[in-house]
């Protein structure tokens, strides 16, 4: 019997899942549950090349591990017999706060541990933590590992983690910098050291998660030294529709004017501003640049807005980091997004940064490294789509062997030079097809 892996990954209102089989390294399905506790739920399932969607009532997350199990042990679209093919299941966490610095196989003690550090992830540890027990209650019987998002920035030096509060909030509230995308930071750095031919530990990166979310991370020696998100994953870039950075001054002087509450601002900063904020009308940066295109002024002001902030964090990560080997981006605005690379690294010539305009209009997949940077840019510049999932199902396997540690002292199968990422050989061949230009600038280590 094969060695099957499930990876969940629950969101207030969605559920994303993928199937690994351990034996032969290549992924058998995946997808998304979503609109749970809301009318008109169901599940995007795709597998054997093939996608499926299903409507089908989901009040919980309960229902919802539960569809997603009937639906990868279905006769005819599923890809295991039964659940007793799953050997363990992986759990993105959002928040570990100071009580989880790592991956962790999840008991009854661990999830009182999480519940108590909810206040630091309001948005997203309730859903964590409602599809672990549902997950626990459908498969009690195989381990269950949580995948910490904050354990990658756990390397990061006092000087950076630290707010200039009094002394007390921290050591009472545990209030710091956390920094997120740590799963996603944590894979790119890897596959960045390797196509740089050089040891984790020898290599100076900038790392550009850009989506919905957006964070930056800058990685000394292989380890994370400074990131852009902090206590919650609200600081830092111009998101979809979160703010980024702003005077903190600014909140209560909008509460003051309008009377609104606490959790009315903390909501409004969380999901009505950003690039929504500034368009009005799109969180979708596809959306936003045909708007832009079209002459839409605030749309055009979005991406300028959202670009200089990213060229901000640039510029101080290179402060910080002294040598920079390559700036990397990856995420969905990070992979297909060449009019926010472009501007976020135009400009940027003196200090050894310069991008290639051409190379960077090719590079447009989800399925393939490219090298974006101009030949004579002493920083290489790459485009690397994160593999999060692989990250999770590794840690999960390795809790379960009794084999983990923290990835200065673990490898990862991605580490390796001949690795090759089976679940997207496909899509490359049709990626081809349709962007020739692609083949000249993927890289390879």
């Amino acid at each position: 019997m094969a060695m099957v892996i499930l990876t969940l990954n629950c969101g207030s209102s969605s559920a994303k899942y993928q199937v690994y089989d351990w034996d032969n390294k290549e992924v058998l399905a995946n997808g998304v549950v979503e609109r749970i506790g809301i009318d008109g739920s169901g599940i995007t399932h795709s597998a054997h090349g093939t996608k499926t969607e299903i409507k089908s009532a989901c009040p919980t997350h309960k229902e919802a591990i539960e569809l997603i199990l009937k639906t990868i042990t279905d006769e005819k679209i599923g890809v295991i017999k039964s659940m007793d093919e799953i050997s363990a299941v992986g759990h993105r966490v959002l928040h570990g706060g100071e009580k989880f610095t790592k991956s962790v196989l999840i008991t009854p003690e661990v999830l009182k541990g999480f519940r108590e550090v909810v206040d630091l992830g309001p948005l997203h540890m309730p859903a964590n933590i409602m599809g672990i027990e549902a997950a626990q209650k459908v498969m009690p019987n195989v381990p269950h590992s949580a995948i910490m998002d904050t354990a990658w920035h756990q390397t990061m030096p006092e000087e950076t983690f630290q707010y200039a509060i009094p002394r007390e909030w921290y050591e009472k509230y545990a209030a710091r910098r956390y920094g997120f995308h740590g799963t996603s930071f944590l894979y790119t750095a890897k596959r960045a050291s390797v196509l740089l031919h050089k040891k984790p530990e020898d290599t100076n990166l900038i790392i550009c998660h850009i989506g919905n979310g957006s964070s930056m991370c800058a990685v000394k020696n292989g380890k994370c030294y400074d990131t852009t998100m902090g206590l919650t994953p609200l600081e830092g870039l111009v998101m979809g529709t979160r703010s980024g950075d702003l005077d903190p001054a600014l909140p209560f002087y909008i509460m003051r004017k309008t009377g609104m509450s606490a959790d009315e601002m903390d909501k409004a900063l969380n999901k009505k501003c950003g690039c929504l904020g500034i368009t009005g009308k799109y969180s979708d940066r596809r959306d936003i640049e045909i708007d832009a295109a079209k002459g839409d002024k605030l749309c055009q002001l979005s991406i300028e807005m959202e670009a200089l902030r990213i060229k901000k964090y640039i510029g101080a990560f290179m402060a910080e980091l002294g040598h920079v080997d390559a700036i990397v981006w990856t995420a969905g605005v990070g992979e297909r997004g060449p009019i926010t690379r472009f501007k976020a690294c135009s400009g940027l010539e003196n200090y050894g940064i310069k991008i290639d305009a051409q190379k960077n209009e090719w590079s447009f997949t989800g399925n393939a490294e490219t090298c974006i940077s101009a030949d004579d840019s002493a920083t290489k510049i790459f485009v690397i789509p994160t593999d999060e999932e692989l990250v999770m199902t590794e840690d999960a396997y390795a809790l379960m062997k009794g084999t983990y540690d923290v990835h200065t002292n673990f490898t990862y199968s991605f580490q390796d030079p001949a690795y090759v990422n089976k679940a997207r050989e496909e899509g490359l061949k049709k990626d081809l097809v349709k962007r020739p230009h692609l083949a000249d600038v993927i890289v390879r280590p």
